[in-house]
């Protein structure tokens, strides 16, 4: 590890006598500058740098400039923090209407990398990083690894996957960066990877929850029992998942599981992360400022009551976003964490506005299905909801998995599905149907997982 990783990933271990309150972990890595910030110098920095997000994004983005246009603001006239509620909204959908590269703030000429997203409903939203940008995206992710427990010299096996999507370059460059030696696995091979992480002494696993798990099981199937190798710490997120799962995938592979958000639009993995208490993820302040706001009214919510998460960059320079309503459903804590890290925590990604389903009346994340699922008997945490339109109604059919040996008759499956259906009425409050199917006919994720296939007609 050169010697500017020496300086802001440097061990600082804390001695303290018997008995007495511990502020950090016993061995902590950490950018002291950053991470410890008092308020009022974190608030300074963050306005001076969205004056100049705003200003950058006002010359060279039409979008923003004739938004602010119409809205009387001027980059040099914001005087606090608390106006930032007077800017204009950027949403998905303005990525869409302006690509490919409209949204850029350099000529394309000068923009070092693309990512795109898969594109599966329409043109792909598409994201630009200037070399700097790549810079500083590798610096959060160092930063964030270092956070949830990763150290140099780790093994990082990357399962994340690689290409346009920002999860698995994201991950390889913040791991390097942290002085770690990066696995570039990407996703599938699942018997291989089960393999190569137990030859290569990997400490830090880096997936979606969802393909953890597919990892979990087969490792199991080959009777290779991970929880009795070197995994200690994993670094999951992409796809909204539960403290059920959190626990199964502990419980399954030995590690501790810390849970990391981010985005492609506004950065991608690195927004935010969790630190070793388990208690919210630290989101980076001195690159982003965090709103939650009341998704139908668009106005602020108090502290801590949920609402939508909505993220302004402030070093961005390829692609600065102002106020990006990202539809993730999360709370904000300010209160002080017994890591001694000075920045808010985002509580856990909860699911998504536009994942939400209204089934008769009630409305259902599929992470509420997958808290209700995981954990009961006979149960694996493999699952799939089906919505169908039904006259005028929407209908949920839930789809699990039987796990070996629980059933070995047809009539095993329906008294595991009335099973599940009661627990789905009493932790969720709605009604829906249930087929329990037998081990391994739920289809596995190799990446993000597809939680819901919605077979209502579309509508033009």
């Amino acid at each position: 590890m050169n010697a500017l990783l020496q300086n802001r990933y440097a061990s600082k271990i804390h001695h303290r006598a018997p008995g007495a309150r511990r502020a950090r972990p016993a061995a902590y890595w950490y950018d002291r500058d950053a991470e410890t910030m008092p308020r009022q110098k974190l608030a300074r920095l963050q306005l001076a740098r969205l004056r100049a997000t705003l200003a950058n994004a006002y010359e060279h983005v039409a979008l923003h400039r004739s938004r602010m246009d119409a809205a009387r603001i001027r980059p040099r006239d914001l005087r606090s923090l608390d106006e930032v509620s007077e800017l204009p909204f950027t949403v998905k959908s303005d990525l869409r209407d302006f690509y490919p590269f409209g949204m850029l703030a350099r000529p394309r000429e000068r923009v070092a990398r693309l990512h795109a997203s898969s594109g599966t409903t329409g043109k792909p939203t598409v994201v630009g990083y200037t070399k700097k940008d790549l810079e500083r995206w590798a610096d959060l992710m160092a930063r964030s690894m270092a956070c949830a427990g990763a150290r140099p010299g780790d093994v990082v096996h990357n399962a994340y996957g690689y290409g346009l999507f920002t999860g698995g370059l994201g991950a390889h460059y913040g791991a390097e960066r942290l002085g770690a030696t990066v696995v570039p696995m990407s996703g599938g091979a699942t018997e291989r990877q089960v393999m190569l992480i137990v030859d290569f002494a990997a400490r830090v696993l880096c997936a979606t929850p969802s393909y953890a798990l597919n990892i979990a099981e087969v490792a199991e199937r080959e009777g290779v029992d991970l929880r009795a190798s070197a995994l200690a710490v994993g670094l999951f997120g992409a796809e909204p998942w539960s403290e059920a799962m959190r626990r199964e995938i502990q419980v399954r592979l030995g590690l501790k599981a810390m849970d990391i958000y981010g985005l492609s639009e506004v950065l991608g993995p690195g927004v935010a992360v969790e630190c070793e208490a388990q208690d919210g993820l630290h989101g980076w302040e001195d690159h982003f400022l965090f709103e939650v706001i009341d998704p139908d009214t668009a106005r602020p919510v108090p502290e801590g009551q949920a609402g939508e998460l909505v993220i302004t960059t402030l070093t961005k320079e390829a692609l600065p976003m102002i106020r990006y309503r990202t539809r993730d459903i999360t709370r904000i804590s300010r209160s002080p964490c017994s890591c001694g890290r000075a920045h808010l925590r985002l509580r856990r990604i909860t699911g998504r506005n536009d994942d939400m389903l209204i089934i008769r009346g009630v409305n259902v994340y599929p992470s509420q299905i997958e808290a209700a699922l995981i954990g009961l008997p006979g149960i694996a945490p493999h699952y799939q909801l089906v919505v169908e339109r039904r006259g005028n109604l929407d209908e949920l059919t839930v789809e699990a998995e039987a796990t070996p040996g629980a059933a070995a008759t047809e009539a095993d499956l329906r008294e595991i599905a009335a099973r599940v259906r009661h627990q789905i009425k009493s932790l969720v409050g709605v009604t829906a149907e249930v087929v329990v199917k037998k081990p391994g006919e739920v289809p596995r994720s190799q990446g993000k997982a597809v939680r819901v296939r919605d077979l209502r007609p579309k509508t033009t």
